[in-house]
Parts: C-alpha cells; structure tokens; sequence
C-alpha cells in the first residue's frame, strides 16, 4: 500500500540561490543619489538641445534624454564609455561621473552628422 504525502517546500537554501544573483543585481545597478548633478537634454529634429553641457569637476551626473523626435536615436559617447537607443517620442537616464576637467563629446549614432554635443567639466 503506498501513502501519498503533501508535496514538502524546497529547501531554504534554494530560494537563497535563487534571490542572491537578483540581490547582487539590484546594489549594482547605477542608481540616483541626492547629491547627483541633474540635467536634461533634448533631441529635437536629429539635434542635441543644449548641445553643450557645462559641469562641476568630481561631481556624478544623472542626465535625462528627452527624445521628441519620431525617430529612434543612440546616445554614444566614447569618452564617457556610454550608449543607450532611446525610442521616439521617449527618456532615458544616463549616469556618469565623476569626471576631471575636460571636454567629452557624444553624438547621436543614427544622426552623426547633426546629433553632436558635449560635456564641458571645469
């Protein structure tokens, strides 16, 4: 005769497996910070508006791109070491910082030729 038993719960130390790559994942995504410098740009007819940021030296930046257009556009910058596509007619949150003094250009990948900006860290 076999006796059928309620299903038994898994072991805790699988959940734990289960919930440390999502813990890690969460501390090391880059999040805002009260102090973080905010700025906003626009992408308006395949240009950066301003297209030329100033900023403080050793100060994190978390820049919102606006884009108005109707047409997707990539912001990359190989100075910053960033890229992110932004959908028409949507943001996206660019950190990075702190920086030294100096000029780091970006562009919009899909637009070189107009979509060019940077930002100026005194």
């Amino acid at each position: 005769m076999q006796f059928l038993s309620a299903p038994q719960p898994a072991p805790s130390h699988a959940l734990s497996l289960t919930l440390v790559p999502l813990l890690l994942a969460a501390l090391l995504m880059p999040q805002a910070q009260a102090d973080d410098l905010k700025l906003v740009i626009d992408v308006q007819e395949h240009h950066f508006t301003p297209a030329e940021l100033h900023v403080p030296a050793d100060t994190r930046i978390q820049l919102t791109v606006r884009n108005q257009d109707t047409d997707k556009e990539e912001f990359e910058s190989y100075d910053l070491n960033r890229e992110k596509v932004i959908p028409a007619s949507s943001s996206a949150v660019i950190f990075f910082g702190p920086l030294a003094p100096g000029r780091y250009s970006f562009f919009g990948d899909y637009h070189r030729a107009t979509a060019q900006g940077a930002v100026v860290v005194e």
